[in-house]
């Protein structure tokens, strides 16, 4: 009879392959020496990727005037963030928008909860002591949760144990419960996925580390607390992930790498909701990954 890590490691093994595109693109997002040209060489070369990119720039959220009929023109006009969001969604769009019963979260709010946490990244990466690209912290938040994803099915009617364990200091934090009950947590299981789909070494820190950012590298601190505090301003401004949200303590130690006041949280929630609610229109029915 297999145990639960060998069925969490089948899971893992069954999850959709990002495509080879998608991949491309998100190594690309990673380095710092890449500009707008690399990511539409990659677009070019698939055809349905391309024609998503042409509807969302063409839907009424952008109010264009005239159509955009050339995908040049799209990507320059969207950006690499927004195209890597729809590649991604093409590409991993069921297991991003899947339900998550382990943390009574309904379909959508994962994707919702790491869009909104990826925006926040990129703005709290501009505040970094260190200088940190703004489009690999973007990229990182977008896919920081991807373990839960794998891991929920494994959590069925747990959350009422897990937050109540929280609450009477039982448990640290549902990472915690999650090893507690599982024997692992959903950032290691994020981890053999992301390493399962290629995703570059900066990505795989955030994928590990995200919830206790002084474990990681040094040289890996900066965009992971900047991750850090994103995921923690998403479940704030309402986009959690089900039972987890704000179960999970701040790491105080983020003042040694970013510069943040009240005013700037303030700010940046300001900007992050406007840019989400844009992308969540622009983008309703692009991550069914159909």
């Amino acid at each position: 009879m297999e145990n639960t890590a060998e069925k969490i490691h089948k899971a893992i093994a069954r999850a959709p392959l990002l495509s080879v595109h998608a991949q491309r693109l998100l190594q690309i997002c990673a380095s710092t020496d890449h500009d707008i040209d690399d990511v539409l060489e990659v677009v070019r070369c698939d055809a349905t990727l391309t024609a998503r990119v042409l509807r969302v720039v063409n839907s009424s959220v952008y109010g264009l005037l005239s159509p955009i009929n050339t995908i040049d023109r799209a990507v320059a006009y969207l950006g690499e963030r927004m195209v890597t969001c729809i590649a991604l969604g093409e590409s991993a769009g069921k297991l991003l928008k899947k339900p998550l019963s382990g943390y009574e979260a309904e379909g959508g709010e994962l994707w919702k909860h790491d869009l909104y946490t990826g925006f926040a990244a990129r703005e709290i990466a501009r505040r970094c002591r260190i200088e940190t690209d703004v489009d690999l912290a973007f990229t990182a938040g977008l896919l920081h949760d991807i373990g839960k994803a794998i891991i929920a099915d494994f959590l069925a009617n747990s959350a009422e144990d897990f937050v109540g364990g929280i609450a009477r200091g039982e448990l640290a934090d549902y990472v915690d419960a999650e090893r507690q009950v599982l024997g692992f947590d959903h950032c290691e299981v994020g981890l053999e996925l992301a390493r399962q789909w290629k995703l570059p070494n900066q990505i795989h820190w955030v994928v590990a580390w995200h919830h206790h950012p002084q474990q990681a590298p040094e040289e890996a601190r900066p965009l992971v607390y900047a991750v850090h505090l994103g995921d923690i301003l998403a479940m704030m401004a309402g986009y959690g992930t089900g039972s987890d949200s704000l179960q999970y303590a701040i790491d105080q130690d983020y003042v040694n790498y970013i510069d943040l006041t009240e005013d700037d949280l303030s700010q940046i929630m300001l900007t992050v909701e406007e840019e989400f609610d844009k992308a969540i229109k622009a983008m309703a029915g692009e991550v069914a990954g159909s």
